[in-house]
């Protein structure tokens, strides 16, 4: 049957470009394996001149894809299943490049267009290491595009197809007719969480830090194939700071999205997505400390092995928790239902680099030069190894309780999370906070070999006191009042606290008396301390978090839902209740809930929240602004909320609507009534009465946006409650030549709408009284005061360009070139984290 409407030809050449995609990866992996193990020169150069072309090929394809998508998602051809899901008319331009990448198949074609990126690096800089470490990549790459394939083999279908029609993947009546697509108005649009400007940024640094593992892990393998046993770890190095930084980067960029978009009130949950992409960084870590040991003392070569394949092999570990929907139930974060052909993809993904990498790796073990005298215990390595044994035992700890479904899914148990699942992590990790703040900040000043201990001594006693005497200070001036779950967590806090603060310092301190002020040389002091500032501003904003939407102001008790962390019903008394136009205390603020206003999305609506700071009691106000929450109402009261926040240097209030009245199904069938009253007389309605103030002929037209000509008149009213509130009201009249207009004035509070109906005889006049009976216009806030967040992103920076740092020095370049460099990514990593949006 002819189908009316559809733009086929997009789809069919979308689908072309993956399969000539995945045939091209296919001859680049051959050609660059068959290269690997040639000797003549003159048959190597062949084989790569032919896989270097048949990888541009795939590159160029890949490209052509993302081009066709994007041209499907924009002009929103409901007739492909991609753009059906995740488009819509409403929705902003600036998040059409969102909708490609929140798609399973989408999220692999950017993966596999960063590896393209790496590989056109590789091909240019790798040298004689091109061909076994390019046939790795090429591997990854002949895997993602069949990921991309969507064709059926005996029934089953191998890969997820972004060019499937909707007609052809979704069951309906409407189907069966040609011209379908004149009932499909619009797509259901991109998820509501991910409507956020940092869905444009976040996604495709993180994925590029995923891609970029694979190098440091085809460096490793080439060392083991080619017997080059050390020589692998030299280029591997800059590769390992180059994918620590970027994917260090990507993942805090989710938390800050997760901050600025999502409601548990934080920038980390250990959401088992967050732990899927922290774990491979920690490896990474641990794999690039154990290298700079082998490069300055011949030690811990095969710990590198070790740590630089896991790296790569738990980010594949990781898509499969993501991305096969095993999670599901366990996360905040959106998954994807990949089926059983996809799982079993993903399995033979991963299966084929893990064994293959490490059966590799058991066969050469022994090869492997190996230094058998045990390290100096006051020498650099030892401690450097320690820490980095720490590192990854810390993400095998995190790892393992993530992946608590999969163990129930393999061996049919019932195992469940504890309840405090965020303490559960804290109660280890922050002992690896101990671990490490005390390592950064002693190790630098060790020498490779052996180092006198009258010398680190020395250099380490001021560092220490200094930090010892700010931890004090900070006990005594703003101690952390994290007592929840006892004082001796309570004390391993502020043992964590001085631990950070004491190798911040020590960073500091190294990089002006040891280094005297050289930054060029000062990369990895840099990173520490930025690490440690890290660490300091999730202790003390963790520590000192303070709920200050105090429900017990208000005395509503509202059923708010449950918490998207603790998964437990959230605190009615921390949701303080606003009723519209009605100033209620917040901790040292007076706010007031103004009014509500419609987004460009649909079912979106803001809430203009007016702050207002100044003593109980009194009416001098110190500080006023006004924060704008969100939230997406659908049917049935549901919601999801999206944040807003007033940020400081030292603090930030953050705020979010944790319930909000859906208008639909509430319309007002009440009318007025019309009394008459005199200056000074009561009129009484059910919950009170109102008493006439006073007439004002002619107010400031320009204050009500009033027409400029006409006779006006203002009545000023007092409205006085039950329970004795008091409000105000000042409705008006405007008599025109041909026309009459009302403006009506409403109490919120109260549920009550006032008209200056007209003049009536005897010195009074007519009042419209109408008590709506909607309910009371109202919604439930929560808030936190974050003390000292933006150490957190600060250090994130400071850490980034300390890692960058090193970089530039291992690559040699020149010193302008590396400042152009520093800048920029200093500049663009300052904007994105504190002034965008």
């Amino acid at each position: 049957m002819p189908f009316e409407g559809e733009h086929l030809l997009p789809g069919q050449l979308g689908h072309l470009f993956v399969i000539v995609a995945m045939v091209a990866s296919l001859l680049a992996t051959i050609g660059y394996v068959k290269a690997s193990f040639v000797n003549d020169l003159l048959q190597k150069k062949q084989w790569v001149r032919f896989s270097r072309m048949a990888f541009l090929v795939q590159m160029a394809m890949g490209i052509g894809i993302f081009i066709v998508l994007l041209h499907i998602c924009s002009n929103h051809y409901f007739e492909y299943l991609y753009a059906y899901k995740h488009s819509s008319k409403e929705l902003e331009y600036k998040y059409l490049l969102a909708c490609i990448w929140e798609d399973q198949s989408g999220s692999f074609l950017l993966w596999s267009l960063w590896h393209s990126v790496l590989g056109c690096v590789l091909i240019k800089k790798s040298k004689d290491w091109e061909a076994p470490v390019m046939s790795i990549l090429s591997l990854a790459q002949f895997f993602l595009a069949v990921m991309l394939l969507g064709i059926y083999f005996f029934g089953v279908r191998i890969g997820n197809n972004p060019f499937a029609l909707t007609r052809n993947e979704i069951n309906g009546p409407i189907f069966s007719q040609p011209n379908y697509l004149n009932f499909i108005r619009d797509g259901v649009g991109l998820n509501i969480l991910l409507r956020n400007y940092w869905m444009v940024i976040h996604p495709p640094i993180l994925f590029l830090g995923f891609a970029s593992t694979i190098v440091p892990f085809a460096y490793a393998y080439a060392g083991l194939q080619g017997k080059r046993f050390g020589d692998w770890v030299k280029p591997a190095i800059s590769w390992t700071l180059f994918s620590a930084c970027v994917l260090g980067v990507g993942i805090m960029m989710g938390g800050k999205w997760a901050y600025e978009s999502l409601s548990f009130g934080g920038y980390w949950a250990w959401d088992p997505v967050e732990n899927a992409s922290l774990v491979p960084w920690l490896l990474l870590i641990a794999g690039l400390h154990t290298m700079v040991i082998y490069k300055a003392t011949g030690y811990s070569l095969r710990t590198s092995y070790i740590f630089v394949l896991l790296s790569f092999i738990f980010i594949l570990y990781s898509t499969f928790l993501t991305r096969t929907g095993i999670l599901g139930d366990t996360s905040v974060h959106s998954f994807t239902e990949a089926g059983n052909a996809m799982y079993t993809l993903l399995l033979v993904f991963m299966a084929v680099f893990t064994l293959g990498s490490f059966a590799l790796l058991a066969v050469k073990y022994k090869h492997i030069p190996a230094i058998h005298k045990e390290e100096n215990i006051a020498s650099r390595e030892f401690w450097m190894f320690i820490g980095s044994l720490v590192v990854f035992i810390t993400a095998i700890f995190i790892i393992a309780k993530t992946s608590l479904p999969v163990v129930n899914k393999i061996f049919g148990t019932k195992l469940a999370q504890p309840e405090e699942l965020e303490f559960s992590y804290n109660k280890i990790v922050i002992f690896t906070a101990i671990i490490i703040g005390l390592l950064t900040a002693i190790t630098q000043y060790l020498k490779y070999k052996s180092t006198p201990a009258a010398y680190y001594l020395k250099k380490l006693a001021l560092p220490f006191a200094l930090a010892l005497g700010v931890t004090i200070l900070i006990a005594f001036i703003y101690p952390i009042q994290y007592d929840k779950y006892g004082v001796m967590f309570l004390g391993v806090i502020y043992v964590a606290l001085f631990a950070t603060i004491y190798a911040a310092i020590a960073n500091t301190a190294y990089i002006f008396t040891v280094l005297k002020g050289k930054l060029k040389a000062a990369g990895a002091a840099v990173a520490h301390l930025g690490f440690a500032l890290m660490l300091v501003g999730m202790l003390i904003a963790s520590g000192n978090k303070k709920t200050i939407s105090d429900n017990r102001v208000t005395g509503i008790n509202l059923r708010t839902g449950v918490d998207p962390v603790t998964k437990q019903q959230d605190n009615p008394m921390e949701n303080l209740t606003l009723i519209r136009q009605v100033p209620t205390r917040m901790g040292p603020y007076e706010v007031t809930y103004v009014k509500d206003s419609l987004g460009h999305e649909k079912g979106r609506k803001f809430y203009q929240l007016l702050f207002e700071k100044k003593e109980p009691g009194s009416t001098n106000v110190s500080e006023r602004f006004y924060l704008y929450p969100d939230v997406y109402l659908m049917k049935d009261n549901n919601m999801s909320s999206n944040p807003d926040t007033r940020m400081y240097a030292s603090k930030d209030v953050f705020t979010y609507v944790t319930y909000a009245l859906n208008d639909k199904g509430r319309e007002d069938t009440s009318s007025f009534k019309i009394v008459e009253a005199a200056i000074g007389e009561k009129v009484f309605y059910s919950k009170g009465y109102i008493q006439l103030d006073t007439v004002i002929s002619n107010p400031l037209s320009n204050k009500f946006n009033l027409p400029a000509n006409g006779a006006t008149l203002m009545a000023k009213i007092s409205i006085i409650g039950k329970d004795s509130t008091r409000h105000s009201a000042t409705p008006i009249i405007q008599v025109q030549a041909n026309d009459v207009l009302y403006v009506d004035d409403t109490v919120y509070a109260e549920n009550l709408y006032l008209k200056f109906a007209g003049v009536a005889e005897g010195k009074k006049i007519k009042i419209g009284i109408k008590e709506s009976d909607k309910m009371i216009d109202y919604i439930a806030l929560k808030a936190f005061i974050f003390p000292y967040i933006n150490l957190v992103w600060v250090g994130l920076v400071i850490m980034a360009l300390g890692l960058l740092l090193s970089l530039v020095r291992r690559l040699n370049l020149s010193k302008g070139y590396a400042l152009a460099v520093l800048i920029v990514t200093g500049l663009a990593l300052f904007y994105m984290f504190l002034f965008a949006n």
